[in-house]
């Protein structure tokens, strides 16, 4: 069986996922909305944790610097600004 985007079971075939939604639709059963994208609860937390406390100890400016280079980064393999300069 095919999967979404986060690894739920989905039918493969496009009647299959008519029905699936008819039957969402009227209550018959109920989407999964359990997501499991594979990484540990306790280290998305600490993740959380630790860019709230990056974010408090850097001034304005500093993001700001932070954020610019990062777009530049970004958009340096961009065709369209590769094009211009």
């Amino acid at each position: 069986m095919p999967k979404g985007p986060n690894g739920q079971k989905r039918p493969g075939d496009v009647i299959g996922a008519a029905i699936m939604v008819a039957k969402i639709a009227t209550g018959e059963i109920e989407e999964p909305t359990e997501i499991d994208d594979g990484k540990d609860p306790a280290a998305k937390a600490l993740g959380k944790k630790g860019g709230a406390a990056r974010v408090a100890k850097l001034t304005p400016e500093k993001r700001t610097e932070i954020a610019q280079k990062a777009a530049k980064t970004r958009w340096k393999a961009s065709p369209v600004l590769s094009e211009e300069e």
